[in-house]
């Protein structure tokens, strides 16, 4: 099924697993690796599965700190006649290449692509570089402190609070 993924179960269980996903060529986020955590419900293939970044991604269609998706396919209009390889080869993708500033979950980077779209271009590309390599996945299991120590003071202060939510979702 998901073969040419590399696909890591959580507590030994089916339903629970984190996938590599890599950016899509020809984009912003190209040459970028995220860990996503997908959750399996018991009705899976008839009800959507839940799809998270587990490691920092700028986007306007997914939330900063919890790394939850609004992506209307999963969310509303998905069918048992979709699996997870659809998710990653043609949701995500499609997610990252034609971000939907007007339904966002990042106000800020909604709001910087429709404001400035050389500046969101770098700050997409920033985030790619700080937060989104092979290293950063597997050092990724919910303990971001020291990734979060190369980060200037000012940058710092900011993240204090995500890093604190961060910690407490997965324990």
């Amino acid at each position: 099924m998901m073969s040419d993924y590399n696909v890591e179960t959580i507590n030994d269980g089916l339903n629970e697993f984190n996938v590599e996903f890599h950016g899509p060529k020809e984009s912003l986020y190209e040459g970028g690796v995220w860990k996503i955590r997908v959750e399996l419900p018991d009705a899976y293939p008839y009800k959507s599965p839940s799809i998270g970044f587990v490691n920092k991604i700028f986007h306007p269609n997914v939330d900063e700190l919890s790394g939850s998706v609004c992506l209307d396919v999963i969310n509303q209009s998905w069918s048992p006649m979709f699996d997870l390889l659809n998710v990653f080869e043609v949701f995500l993708p499609q997610l990252l290449i034609y971000p939907n500033a007007s339904d966002p979950l990042n106000g800020d980077a909604a709001s910087l692509m429709m404001k400035d779209k050389e500046q969101y271009d770098q700050k997409v590309k920033e985030y790619c570089e700080r937060y989104a390599k092979k290293e950063h996945i597997m050092n990724s299991t919910g303990d971001e402190e020291s990734d979060e120590e190369d980060l200037s003071d000012e940058e710092s202060e900011s993240s204090d609070e995500e890093d604190e939510i961060a910690g407490h979702a997965d324990p």
